[in-house]
C-alpha cells in the first residue's frame, strides 16, 4: 500500500508545502474545469440570437436541481473519502476499501432515485424555483435531458473524491478535464451546428459526463490505484456507510442549501425585480461558483494531508497543513474581492452582452460579494473540521451560514429597505460576516486541542 501511495504523494512524510502545492494545484485545475460544464453551456446559450437573455435565465433556474444532484454525491463521497484517508493513515487498507465499496453502491442508488424524481416532478419544481412563462420552456428543455445523465454525475463526482483522497491528484484532475474538454467541443456542435439550442447544451453535458464516468470506474478497478472497488465490498453495511453519511452531512448541507438558497433568491428577486433581476442572479451564481473553485481546490488538496496525518497521530503536520491552507485561502479571497469591487465587468461580459442586464449586474455583484474577502477563513476552517472527522461542528457551521442566517435575511432585509432587490443581494455579505466570525472562534478551540494532543484520537471516532 505504501509503495502505491507514494506514486502520487507521500502523505505521511513529504514536506507539507510541496505536498499541498502538488495536491492542490491539480485539484484547483479540476475544480475550474468541472464548473466549465455549466458555465460553457451558459456562455453559448447567452449568445444565442434573439432568445439569449431568456434562454440564459431559464437555464439559470435549473441550477437548484443541478446543485441538488451534486449535493447528494457530496453526502456520500465527502464523508467517505476523509474516513478512507484516516483509515489509510492508521494502516487499515481493508476498512478503507469497504468504505469505497459501500459508497459506490450508495451513489448508484441515489442516482436512480434522483433521476425518477426529476423526470416526474421537474417541471413544477422549476416553476416553484423562479421560472416564468417566458423562461419555463428553456428550463425544462435543458433539465429533462440533464436528468438522464444523473448516474454519470453521481459516480464521476462521488468516486473522484476517493481518487483525490489517496493522493492521486493528477488522475483526479484528468477525470473532470476529459469530460470538460468533450463538453467544450460538443456544445457549439449541438447548440449551433445541429440547431438544438438549450437541448443541445444539455445533451453535450451528459455525454461529456459519461466519458468522466467511464474514466473513474476504469481507474478504481485497475492495479494503478491503492484502494480498489471490489465486488465483496459493494454490499451495504450500516457500520460502514452510516458514519460516512454522517460526516458527509456537512458538505451535503453546504451544497444542497445552495439549491434552496438559489430558490429563495430567485423567487424574491422575481417578486421585486422581475426577469432581469433573476438573470443577474444567474450570472452572479456562475461567477461565485467559478471564483470559489480555487478555494475548494485548496481544501481538496489539504484534505488527504490533514486526514492521513490525523489518522497517523502526526498532529504537528496537521497544524502546519492547516496554517498553509489558511494563508493561501486568505490571499486568494482578498484578490477575488478586489476584482469584484473594481473590475466587475470582467466577470459579467463572459455571460452577456446585453447592456441592460450588464448594467443591472454591475451594482448587484458589488453588493453580493462585498464580504468575499472573508471566504478564505470560512472555507479553510470549515473544511478542516471535515478532514478531522468532526461531523458535529461542521454540520452546525453549514447550517449556521445558509439556513439560520442567509435564508431568513433574503426575505427580512428587503422589508426595511426602499430598494428591495438591494436588500435581497445584501443578505449574502451580512450572513457571511457573522458566519465567519463564529467559524473562526470555534476553530481556534479545535486548534488548541491539536496543540495539546487532546484532539486525537477521540474526536475522529466520537464526533
Amino acid at each position: 500500500m505504501k509503495k502505491a501511495q507514494t506514486k502520487e504523494a507521500d502523505l505521511g512524510n513529504g514536506p507539507i508545502g510541496s505536498l499541498l502545492f502538488k495536491l492542490a494545484l491539480p485539484a484547483i485545475v479540476a475544480q475550474i474545469i468541472n464548473v466549465m460544464y455549466n458555465m460553457v453551456d451558459r456562455m453559448y446559450i447567452g449568445h444565442i440570437k434573439d432568445i439569449g437573455p431568456d434562454a440564459l435565465t431559464g437555464v439559470g433556474v435549473t441550477m437548484p436541481l443541478i446543485m441538488a444532484i451534486s449535493a447528494f454525491a457530496a453526502l456520500v463521497s465527502m464523508g467517505g473519502a476523509p474516513r478512507a484517508s484516516i483509515m489509510m493513515g492508521k494502516g487499515e487498507k481493508d476498512n478503507a476499501e469497504k468504505i469505497l465499496g459501500n459508497c459506490t453502491t450508495m451513489l448508484v442508488l441515489m442516482a436512480l432515485v434522483l433521476t425518477a424524481v426529476i423526470l416526474i416532478f421537474g417541471q413544477p419544481l422549476l416553476l416553484m424555483f423562479g421560472a416564468s412563462e417566458n423562461t419555463i420552456g428553456y428550463a425544462w428543455d435543458y433539465m429533462k435531458i440533464y436528468a438522464i445523465g444523473t448516474i454519470f454525475v453521481q459516480i464521476s463526482l462521488g468516486l473522484n473524491a476517493f481518487i483525490n483522497a489517496q493522493g492521486f491528484a493528477m488522475t483526479g484532475m484528468c477525470t473532470v478535464a476529459i469530460g470538460a474538454v468533450c463538453n467544450i467541443i460538443l456544445d457549439p456542435i449541438f447548440i449551433f451546428g445541429f440547431h438544438m439550442g438549450v437541448q443541445g447544451a444539455a445533451l453535450a453535458t451528459i455525454l461529456s459526463q459519461a466519458v468522466s464516468f467511464v474514466w473513474v470506474l476504469v481507474f478504481l478497478t485497475s492495479k494503478k490505484t491503492t484502494l480498489r472497488i471490489r465486488v465483496k465490498n459493494l454490499k451495504l453495511s450500516a457500520p460502514v456507510i452510516l458514519p460516512s453519511i454522517g460526516l458527509g452531512v456537512s458538505p451535503f448541507i453546504m451544497q444542497f442549501t445552495e439549491s434552496v438558497i438559489s430558490v429563495c433568491f430567485n423567487t424574491s428577486l422575481q417578486r421585486y425585480g422581475g426577469d432581469i433581476a433573476v438573470g443577474a442572479m444567474a450570472i452572479l451564481t456562475s461567477v461565485m461558483q467559478f471564483c470559489m473553485l480555487p478555494l475548494q481546490g485548496l481544501t481538496q488538496g489539504a484534505q488527504p494531508i490533514v486526514s492521513f496525518n490525523y489518522g497517523a497521530g502526526k498532529l504537528e503536520r496537521v497544524k502546519k497543513a492547516f496554517r498553509l491552507l489558511l494563508a493561501a485561502s486568505l490571499c486568494y479571497s482578498t484578490l477575488l474581492w478586489a476584482i469584484a469591487m473594481f473590475l466587475p465587468q470582467a466577470f459579467i461580459a463572459i455571460f452577456t452582452s446585453d447592456p441592460e442586464l450588464t448594467s443591472y449586474t454591475v451594482w448587484a455583484i458589488r453588493i453580493y460579494m462585498a464580504a468575499s474577502l472573508l471566504f478564505g477563513i470560512q472555507i479553510a476552517c470549515q473544511q478542516t473540521f471535515i478532514a478531522l472527522g468532526n461531523a458535529v461542528t461542521s454540520v452546525f457551521l453549514a447550517l449556521l451560514r445558509k439556513v439560520i442566517l442567509l435564508i431568513p435575511l433574503i426575505f427580512i432585509l428587503p422589508l426595511f429597505l426602499t430598494n428591495k432587490p438591494f436588500g435581497v443581494f445584501l443578505a449574502e455579505p451580512v450572513a457571511d460576516t457573522i458566519a465567519v466570525t463564529v467559524t473562526a472562534l470555534l476553530f481556534l478551540r479545535q486548534y488548541r486541542k491539536l496543540s495539546t494532543g487532546n484532539g486525537y484520537p477521540s474526536s475522529a471516532e466520537n464526533d
